[in-house]
């Protein structure tokens, strides 16, 4: 007896361990991923590109005062004589940036004119609020072209002290904002698209095969274990057969490369067996007895399928759903191969792009990681999960007392 009581006393309290273990493992990702990446979020994100497009103009001759007809904040610095307000802020890598925050409509700054060397060189540029300055040049008092600005560790406030002093502005670097991640946004839902499109339909229809026509099949078992094969092999393995396999159907389309289409089609592939194996599950949850009643009132087994049983497994066939689309929004191995790793931000069905996923590996690849805007685009997968984890559980219960 007190054997027993040891025993039972020892397996708790590893089980407490490893329970503890977990939680605190958990805890840490989960408390290093807010802290980096949450000062990092903003609405910018989701609306502005990745790339920022460069500026650099001449800035034509101010004329008079430049009467501030508007009210600003108090962190916000007006040059009078420019018609520029100018005020500090940290682009995503947390460093200081100065960004335009208002300019006068009558400002030398709407007339500007593009030097970059090239076709456009000479045309008229428009710039607006939210770009950032990263330079701009002044002829000092003995005639000397000097800058001002970030370049020379300028805050805003010193700016716009110094252009006040300037009577004439020769020329600018202006920089829209970039670190955003709406093309690698659109991207992942392309890939949900295509790759629910796809697996959906075939792995519904194999669940159904082997619960109601193969069940006693001597071939059935055979076909479970393949498909429980398949759940174990490497992202990356399916990401060699996409290029291998699936890339002459993609380039008969349009593909000629690494694509949005051949990456969807490769999830696909890997979404089968977790599609087939939860639907499945719930094809077999279903009373016998509904099967029986239907059959009872004169309907044949197809009826009784898709009118009886499987509305009645529609919660677990949803689960499969959000099963896959969690897995396509974290996949990465799979979509180096098959859709690159630039960042895209115009993504096509027929060129290249990222997922979020495959952002953060980019962002965490170069020579510089990104910390805090690989944290923040982490906070987001994890958000867009919990949403749609939630969203499903409320429906699948709505559904199930209905049914």
């Amino acid at each position: 007896m007190r054997k027993r009581k040891l025993s039972d006393i020892l397996l708790n309290s590893i089980t407490a361990i490893s329970s503890s273990i977990t939680i605190v493992l958990l805890a840490s990702i989960f408390i290093f991923v807010f802290k980096e990446g949450l000062g990092a979020l903003s609405l910018g994100m989701f609306t502005q590109p990745y790339w920022s497009e460069n500026y650099y103009v001449s800035i034509p001759q101010s004329e008079g005062e430049y009467v501030l007809d508007t009210e600003l904040d108090e962190d916000v610095y007006y040059s009078s004589k420019h018609g520029i307000a100018l005020r500090d802020d940290l682009d995503p890598q947390h460093e200081a940036i100065i960004v335009i925050d208002y300019i006068h409509p009558d400002s030398s700054f709407n007339a500007l004119t593009n030097k970059t060397s090239g076709p456009l060189e000479g045309t008229e540029i428009i710039i607006n609020e939210g770009m950032i300055i990263r330079k701009i040049s002044y002829l000092g008092t003995n005639g000397v072209v000097r800058s001002a600005g970030p370049v020379v560790k300028q805050d805003a406030k010193e700016t716009v002290e110094t252009l006040e002093k300037s009577d004439v502005l020769s020329e600018a670097f202006i920089q829209s904002q970039g670190g955003g991640i709406l093309g690698s946004m659109i991207a992942t839902l392309y890939l949900i698209l295509i790759s629910l499109i796809i697996a959906l339909p075939i792995g519904i229809m194999t669940a159904i095969y082997l619960n109601e026509y193969a069940k006693f099949h001597k071939m059935a078992p055979f076909i479970r274990s393949s498909i429980e094969l398949l759940t174990g092999v490497p992202s990356i393995i399916y990401g060699l057969m996409g290029v291998l396999v699936l890339f002459p159907i993609t380039s008969a389309f349009g593909a000629n490369g690494t694509s949005i289409l051949l990456g969807g089609m490769t999830l696909a592939v890997i979404l089968l067996p977790t599609i087939i194996r939860t639907t499945e599950e719930s094809l077999k949850v279903v009373p016998q007895n509904f099967r029986e009643a239907s059959f009872s009132l004169g309907a044949n087994q197809t009826q009784t399928i898709f009118k009886i049983v499987l509305p009645s497994a529609l919660p677990g066939i949803l689960t499969a759903t959000i099963l896959g689309i969690g897995r396509i929004i974290g996949e990465s191995a799979a979509l180096i191969y098959t859709m690159g790793t630039f960042i895209n931000d115009d993504p096509n069905l027929l060129h290249g792009a990222t997922s979020l996923a495959v952002q953060i590996w980019s962002i965490m690849n170069g020579e510089q990681p990104n910390f805090a805007l690989a944290s923040a685009i982490s906070i987001i997968i994890l958000a867009m999960v919990l949403i749609m984890n939630i969203s499903v559980k409320t429906i699948s219960r709505k559904l199930f007392k209905r049914w």
